[in-house]
């Protein structure tokens, strides 16, 4: 959509009653710094210069902030400049590939899976398909996804597919790490907690379905 605005903002947020409008500021301004304004106000304020924005209930990060912060899980949040694929994050963050967790959706038998292993691996057909015990399995392209994660960017979505009502399964190698550090639904945000924490409130499928890069 459209919207005449004197800012060039990255996103617009509609509150649960759409009474409200939540800005995010550009990126650079810290992207947590949000401002609510009445739409009256909005329109006063900013009149006639158009800009495209994407409107969403709300913001995936702060869905996420507040998930842990409720179920009592320490998080470091990062930002990094915009990149799209995992290894170009781990370097932008300086973070080891094992480290950083991706997300992969597959198709299983016409079911969607997400899967969650670490940046500097791929996914094995052979072995997944081992793991998941289906007789069809393919690797799910966007277009097929992306409105399961109506608050995300396409390919940024998190890792907790329960908030999705997704099954989800970690590759074995992730498991074993400390912390993990995973996108926040934008290709800009980032957030590190400690894999047992993630365990805990995922409760995600183990097995071995990767090979390295």
């Amino acid at each position: 959509m459209r919207i005449f605005s004197s800012l060039s903002f990255s996103k617009i947020f509609l509150d649960g009653n759409q009474t409200l409008l939540t800005l995010s500021l550009p990126l650079n301004i810290p992207l947590d710094l949000e401002y609510t304004f009445s739409c009256p106000a909005l329109w006063n304020k900013f009149p006639r210069v158009a800009g495209e924005v994407e409107v969403v209930k709300m913001t995936v990060l702060r869905k996420l902030k507040d998930y842990l912060e409720k179920n009592q899980v320490r998080y470091e949040k990062d930002y990094h400049e915009k990149v799209y694929t995992s290894q170009e994050i781990a370097a932008a963050m300086h973070v080891p590939g094992r480290e950083l967790a991706k997300v992969v959706m597959v198709k299983a038998d016409g079911k969607m899976v997400m899967l969650v292993l670490p940046a500097s691996y791929q996914v094995e057909i052979k072995k997944l398909k081992k793991a998941l015990q289906c007789k069809k399995l393919a690797i799910a392209k966007e277009k097929d996804f992306e409105e399961l994660f109506p608050d995300c960017e396409i390919g940024a979505m998190p890792p907790f597919g329960n908030l999705y009502h997704l099954e989800v399964w970690v590759d074995r190698v992730l498991s074993g790490d400390a912390f993990i550090v995973f996108r926040a639904g934008s290709h800009v945000e980032t957030l590190k907690i400690k894999y047992n924490d993630y365990a805990r409130l995922v409760n995600p499928r183990v097995g071995d379905f990767t090979v390295h890069l």
